[in-house]
């Protein structure tokens, strides 16, 4: 094993309700259960010595390995390639379904190819971050880790002669480990399971086939359901398939990520938890979702944010910027300082003090994708469109205020252009969904309230010297997130003040591609160090290209970009400038920024076929 895989050496497997990173040395680095946002079982990728991994991969052998995807699935395979044989490790969960559960299968099941290989597994796990202990019990057909919160199951396949026998299997205070060897056309493997009610029993290697094709059926079925034929098929279906992956099946909730703590700088303190629904993130993923014609999905995900608004107007309170999969909105952080971190990047955080901010451009997100929404028959109930109506209100009395903003920066509130420039979001959408279907409203106030913020945003927030919108009003720095004003209808995209401003982000924020949110040595941003480009951004930023009128500098950047997301297509939330993947992984930005850049770019591009 290395001791930290690169971020990027990492496939992603899921059930819907939970997921596994599994690095490219074969080792299950992170897994958390039942949910997303429990405590890991397996966390290695914050602390190589104590987190806990499980490891499937030859032993006593020089070999080199490889990693893809079986076609259009997220079924995960590594291929050995040694002097005496080639075997492959395939990798998969059994979808779950929409009834939240804490049984959750993790099974790996090698094959041999060619020639023999001898096989060894490792498994070390570490529960509730690595702090609780656990006993180990020996049963006939497998073993069972118990902790006092959980239990773990491992099963061997048992089909084949030369598997694991008793001589092989070695237990002790680390954990289990055990040995096989596997000739040509053999195949064997374990099973992992949470919470199973009965002792250990062993399945066969047909067993196991069954729920392979299982698995891998479902995924080709649902991923049939999508519109999407473009020049960018392969990449759009990847990022497809790693948003569903970060879907809670039972409250359609998507996680920004499922990972925590992984800095977006190695050795710095930027190292937050996103295993969490943001209001934005989410309602971003409605316009991805959308346009390749996932409709059951971004229906789900509309139920769950309008159970959030309804909350949210019963106790009279703003909606909260994130809350668990679960809808609740309990989210403390906490220092795990036992943890050393990602290559020593700490503090290790769970939970996420930026819960409680106050950003106002999360009920523009919202609002444009109850719009969009509504514009392909997904019409909000009455009590939801009431509820919504009273948030207008609400946000018709508050708009005008400093906030934390979109980045969530923790140097004190600001008047950020963002925020400004998402309100008058919500405030116009509020207005075509009650104009559209005829509801109950106060349209002559929110419309008043939507012109008098359009008009201090160009008042205040285009700074003369600049000649660019900025960050905020007291600032001359550029910010990445105002990419997005022509798209979302604020300013055309031939206006002099929005030209010059993309050509002030050409100058200041991007990289050979790359764009950078905003400059955190030019913006004090209340946190020490730096961070890498945002691949949202550079997703932005060839938007904003194109609807300017530079396609080929669009697509030329879009092309670039592609180049950056590691061998299985999956991207992380930040870049580094060595080119190496940082931040937490994968992203759910990143890659629903990635369908709505291609659709977008593909229309285009047809639009000049002759």
């Amino acid at each position: 094993m290395k001791p930290y895989p690169a971020v990027e050496e990492h496939g992603l497997i899921g059930d819907l309700q939970t997921a596994a990173l599994i690095s490219a040395d074969d080792t299950v680095d992170w897994f958390c259960a039942p949910r997303f946002d429990s405590p890991s079982v397996f966390g290695a990728l914050l602390d190589a010595r104590k987190g806990g991994h499980f490891q499937l991969a030859p032993d006593g052998v020089d070999y080199t390995s490889k990693q893809l995807y079986l076609p259009g699935t997220p079924i995960l395979i590594t291929r050995f390639h040694g002097a005496d044989g080639v075997g492959e490790l395939l990798d998969f969960m059994p979808v779950t379904g929409a009834q939240a559960t804490d049984r959750h299968r993790l099974i790996r099941l090698v094959r041999m190819v060619r020639g023999s290989m001898r096989f060894r597994v490792d498994c070390q796990p570490r529960f509730n971050y690595a702090r609780d202990p656990y006993e180990l019990e020996a049963h006939p057909e497998g073993d069972v880790f118990r902790s006092s919160t959980m239990s773990l199951t491992l099963t061997p396949f048992r089909d084949t002669k030369r598997l694991i026998d008793a001589q092989d299997i070695r237990r002790d205070a680390e954990g289990l480990s055990s040995r096989f060897t596997l000739q040509a056309n053999d195949i064997g493997g374990v099973v992992l399971e949470t919470a199973c009610p009965n002792a250990p029993r062993a399945i066969s290697t047909e067993q196991a086939g069954a729920l392979l094709a299982e698995t891998r059926d479902f995924w080709r079925r649902w991923l049939d359901r999508s519109h999407y034929t473009g020049r960018w098929r392969e990449m759009v279906e990847r990022s497809a398939m790693t948003l569903k992956l970060m879907t809670y099946a039972p409250t359609g909730a998507l996680v920004a990520a499922p990972t925590a703590g992984l800095p977006e700088q190695v050795g710095g303190q930027r190292n937050w938890d996103y295993r969490y629904t943001w209001i934005r993130d989410a309602s971003f993923s409605v316009h991805a979702l959308l346009r390749l014609g996932f409709t059951d999905e971004a229906a789900k995900y509309l139920c769950w944010l309008d159970a959030r608004i309804r909350d949210a107007r019963d106790g009279d309170l703003p909606l909260q910027i994130m809350y668990r999969v679960d809808g609740s909105s309990d989210l403390p952080e906490e220092v795990l300082g036992h943890l050393e971190g990602y290559r020593g990047s700490a503090p290790v955080r769970i939970g996420n003090g930026a819960a409680g901010q106050l950003q106002l451009d999360i009920y523009g997100e919202a609002l444009n994708s109850l719009e969009l929404a509504d514009r392909h028959g997904l019409i909000a109930p009455y009590e939801g469109w009431r509820k919504t109506a009273g948030l207008m209100d609400w946000l018709c009395d508050h708009w005008d205020q400093p906030e934390d903003g979109i980045w969530e920066t923790r140097s004190g509130r600001q008047d950020y252009t963002y925020g400004r420039m998402m309100s008058w979001v919500a405030l116009d959408r509020a207005i075509r969904l009650a104009q559209r279907r005829a509801r109950p409203g106060d349209t002559t106030r929110w419309t008043t309230e939507r012109n008098a913020i359009y008009e201090q945003i160009m008042a205040r927030g285009f700074h003369p010297k600049r000649q660019a919108f900025v960050q905020h009003y007291q600032t001359d720095i550029l910010d990445a997130s105002l990419l997005a004003m022509s798209e979302l209808g604020l300013i055309a995209p031939t206006d002099p003040m929005w030209e010059s401003t993309l050509r002030a982000v050409d100058a200041d924020l991007v990289s050979d591609s790359l764009v950078y949110r905003y400059d955190p040595r030019a913006s004090p941003d209340g946190l020490a160090g730096t961070e890498g480009t945002f691949s949202m951004c550079t997703f932005w930023y060839v938007q904003a290209l194109a609807q300017s009128g530079r396609i080929d500098d669009a697509r030329l950047t879009f092309e670039k970009m592609l180049t950056y997301s590691n061998p299985l297509g999956l991207y992380s939330e930040e870049i580094a400038p060595t080119g190496e993947q940082i931040g937490n992984f994968p992203q759910a930005f990143s890659h629903l920024s990635l369908i709505s850049t291609a659709t977008h770019l593909d229309e285009l591009l047809d639009e000049r076929r002759p």
